[in-house]
């Protein structure tokens, strides 16, 4: 199990513990995290689930995978540590995960 904090755009911190094998996504939602909306549902077929994965966490999250650039492009201000929670695999190596969410979501 890890825990990940969620900061909203006016910096108020959520912390929250994930499953290993969740997403982040998935996370977010069973622990009522505002500005995560998800409504594809973790399909990777919306951006409602965009984050900025906070630069001491990028390399331990890693790249995101090319569909997933495609449906970063519909976005709102996205930014190189842009990622979308529903493609962030919660594991032991994510413990202390810290996130943060857009000012609104696509």
């Amino acid at each position: 199990m890890a825990k990940i904090t969620f900061v909203d755009s006016s910096g108020t911190h959520r912390s929250a513990n994930a499953e290993n094998g969740a997403t982040v996504m998935e996370t977010a939602i069973r622990n009522s995290i505002p500005g995560i909306e998800a409504e594809c549902g973790g399909a990777c077929a919306c951006a409602t689930c965009h984050v900025y994965v906070d630069e001491a966490w990028v390399a331990a999250v890693g790249a995101a995978a090319p569909m997933e650039e495609d449906m970063l492009d519909f976005a709102f201000d996205v930014r190189p540590n842009s990622r979308l929670s529903c493609q962030i695999k919660v594991s032991d190596a994510l413990d202390g995960l810290v996130v943060h969410t857009p000012a609104r979501q696509a």
